[in-house]
């Protein structure tokens, strides 16, 4: 079966400078899409490339000495460099000082104006250089240009006109009928008020005070204008021909689906080129997307501003993958974004150093138990333990969401999801599980656990290869291509994943992720209280609407570190509340009752009304034979904690931790705080994981009494083959354990 053509385009970079990093965000949103496209299947054609005449370029090489050529060929070279660092996967580069390119739009003018499209005549306006653009005198904006803000100068030229107006009312029936052309929205709402519904006037098509550009064949002391020129590449770029002697690739791929375009110029691609191309009797670009720009700090990210980072730099101290990540996940296409090297490399931990450190553990125990995934299957979710079912279940489910945001190019959205679902694997299932790795033997519990981290692991590779092409790939070869043969060779000739509804149970994601929640607040809880989350609590209080049972219970008990978990009704044993007026909606309202409205709040029973204020949404009472009634706007709220327990509530969840702790408790938190340190001090001496060890203790009497009582489970958990109660070891190191000094010495058995 023939794979269906999808053709996308960045715009073509202008060449009148040094590239800035703001140059490669077009280009690395374009990649992910292409990237994308072709897993899903796609004949993907991808074309990217250079704008290479125009005034702006010819003072440019006056003022560098050089001839106009020689400019361009250096600054399309280091375009085309920065490209490749970060690993685009572009088809073709056009450049519009390509041979072909300029015949064709010799012959473009040339039919225009045959057929009448194109007339001489004289134009009188305001000129823009940078931006090579005329305006009448209305259209500036404080006498400034309205696209880029800079100073514009008159100019009277004999110039050749387009006439827009005649293809006018066919562009905004089209507009108006095809309401996916123009995305997002604001961009369409922008053109159609402010330049088609106003009426259009006649286009200035071409120049007569510079030399730089392509000549008009009959009147070559006119050049075409460069925006004529610069839109055709996305036809003349694949092989389009005036005379009707077109390629394949045009005939295959035109229409354009995607135009990706930064928001300064999403004019003349809405605009001027769908015009062109109806007056060449062209099919239209099925969408054309206005991205932001990207900012730095002080504004739209420009040579001219001095504000542009250098991207070799960028490059050098981030890396491609690292800056892509960025572009994707920091801000929405449709909001400027703002380059600043806190953000990359937060985006790279959160993201990427995450992804790796899961990857990393997987492969180290792998290769201790020689583990091959390709000898094993992933058993039926009905078979597995819940852990599984849960990673499983949310990886299916974000196998949909990212592939539904990618197709509509929410790529933010996109990586965020990736982000998110990294972020659970790591710190809720290998944290959990982590003990199932390090278990003796191959059991079926502990395949089980291998085959689902490692399916996690091989899907996010691919479902993020699109977004960082360079780690997935590393992660993808080893864990797929060194054990299976038969295997694609990159990941980036995978197909996309497809969802497995067999394995999809929301229900369980719904009460793992009420779990997950009230984790979270149990932790907030410890915190609130000062207590370590390695002492053990004798009970915690949840008021939730579902109350977990079985394994769930069991999960939030040995993830808080708690002996009891009781699900209540209600919250007033152990936390009430105090209400005061919000002053600045009550005033308005009920000013002359404010005293006693709060005398009023002050009395009453706050568990009690805050259960109303719940069930009901308002508190409702009466002031001197007035009915009173106060919204949770119009309230302040604090929680006031009782003795002996804390309590924290958010998700529409309280939890409420005991904090009186029997000496028992104390002794147990005194056992983990030890094993910690151990653990610890293994990590420093950089002992193997299955290493076994000597543990020797230094004096302390109650340490050293509690560490006796507790051997066994102590020996257990770090390895130890026996404890020696006096100094030595290979390494010590004296700590404060709970208040107590000890020194703790370590050695490899």
């Amino acid at each position: 079966m023939e794979k269906q053509k999808y053709y996308i385009t960045t715009a073509i970079a202008y060449t009148s400078g040094k590239p800035h990093i703001g140059n490669t965000y077009e280009v690395v949103l374009a990649d992910a899409i292409a990237r994308y496209k072709r897993q899903q299947g796609y004949d993907v054609f991808f074309q990217t490339g250079t704008d290479e005449h125009g005034q702006k370029i010819e003072l440019k090489a006056e003022e560098a000495g050089i001839t106009p050529k020689e400019f361009v060929d250096n600054v399309s070279g280091e375009i085309k460099r920065i490209w490749d660092l970060m690993n685009t996967s572009y088809d073709k580069f056009i450049r519009t000082t390509d041979e072909d390119h300029e015949a064709q739009v010799k012959k473009i003018f040339k039919k225009l104006y045959d057929q009448g499209d194109i007339y001489k005549g004289a134009y009188e306006g305001m000129y823009c250089t940078p931006c090579e653009s005329f305006w009448t005198e209305s259209q500036l904006v404080d006498g400034k240009c309205p696209d880029c803000g800079r100073e514009c100068k008159p100019a009277k030229e004999e110039a050749y006109f387009f006439k827009m107006s005649k293809y006018a009312d066919r562009l905004i029936e089209h507009i108006n009928t095809h309401p996916e052309f123009i995305q997002p929205v604001s961009r369409k709402n922008e053109m159609m008020n402010n330049f088609l519904l106003p009426g259009l006037q006649d286009l200035c098509v071409s120049r007569t005070s510079f030399k730089w550009g392509i000549p008009v064949d009959f009147d070559p002391k006119h050049i075409v204008y460069v925006w004529l020129d610069a839109l055709t590449n996305y036809i003349t770029g694949i092989g389009y021909d005036c005379d009707g002697n077109s390629t394949e690739l045009f005939n295959k791929n035109w229409p354009a689906d995607l135009h990706l375009i930064g928001k300064d110029i999403i004019r003349f691609h809405t605009i001027y080129w769908p015009i062109f191309l109806m007056a060449l009797d062209l099919p239209l670009p099925k969408q054309v997307f206005g991205h932001p720009w990207l900012l730095q700090g002080d504004g739209k990210m420009s040579k001219s501003k001095g504000n542009a980072v250098d991207p070799f730099d960028a490059l050098e101290t981030y890396g491609a993958d690292a800056i892509r990540w960025y572009f994707y996940i920091n801000s929405a296409p449709w909001l400027p974004n703002r380059f600043h090297g806190k953000a990359v490399i937060e985006g790279q931990r959160k993201f990427m150093g995450t992804l790796w450190n899961i990857y990393a553990f997987f492969v180290l125990y792998a290769n201790i138990d020689e583990f091959d995934a390709t000898k094993h299957e992933l058993r039926k979710a009905e078979e597995l333990p819940t852990m599984d079912r849960w990673l499983l279940s949310r990886l299916n489910t974000l196998i949909t969401t990212v592939d539904n945001y990618l197709a509509d190019y929410c790529i933010p959205e996109a990586a965020r999801a990736l982000q998110n679902f990294v972020d659970e694997m790591s710190n809720w299932y290998v944290r959990r599980c982590r003990e199932r790795f390090w278990a003796q033997g191959m059991s079926q519990d502990k395949i089980d656990a291998y085959m689902t981290l490692y399916t996690a692991l091989v899907t996010v590779s691919k479902l993020a290869a699109p977004m960082i092409p360079f780690m997935t790939e590393d992660i993808y070869r080893n864990l797929v291509c060194s054990v299976d043969k038969s295997a694609p060779e990159s990941v980036h000739l995978c197909d996309y994943p497809v969802a497995d509804a067999a394995y999809v149970d929301k229900a369980l994601e719904e009460r793992m992720n009420e779990a997950l929640n009230i984790v979270v607040l149990g932790r907030a809880a410890r915190n609130g209280a000062n207590i370590k989350n390695r002492q053990p609590l004798g009970k915690m209080f949840v008021r939730a609407d579902e109350a977990l049972g079985g394994e769930y219970a069991e999960i939030v008990r040995d993830e808080l570190n708690v002996k009891e978990l009781e699900f209540v009704d209600g919250e007033a044993d152990f936390v009430s509340y105090s209400f005061k007026p919000q002053l600045k909606t009550v005033g308005p309202k009920y000013g002359r009752f404010l005293g006693k409205i709060k005398e009023h709040l002050a009395s009453l029973d706050g568990s009690a009304a805050k259960k109303e204020l719940d069930e009901n949404g308002a508190l409702k009472f009466s002031v001197d034979g007035n009915e009173i009634e106060l919204g949770v706007d119009d309230l302040l709220i604090d929680s006031v904690q009782k003795e002996g327990s804390f309590a924290v509530s958010d998700y529409g969840i309280t939890v409420a931790i005991d904090t009186n702790l029997t000496p028992e408790l104390i002794e147990e938190g005194f056992v983990r705080e030890i094993i910690s340190k151990i653990q610890t001090m293994r990590k420093e001496a950089d002992f193997d994981v299955m290493d076994k060890i000597v543990l020797y203790t230094g004096e302390n009497e109650k340490l050293n009494g509690i560490i006796k009582k507790n051997a066994e489970s102590i020996k257990h958990d770090v390895l130890a083959d026996e404890i020696v109660y006096s100094l030595g070891g290979d390494s010590s190191k004296e700590w404060n354990i709970n208040g107590e000094k000890m020194t703790l010495g370590v050695s490899k058995k």
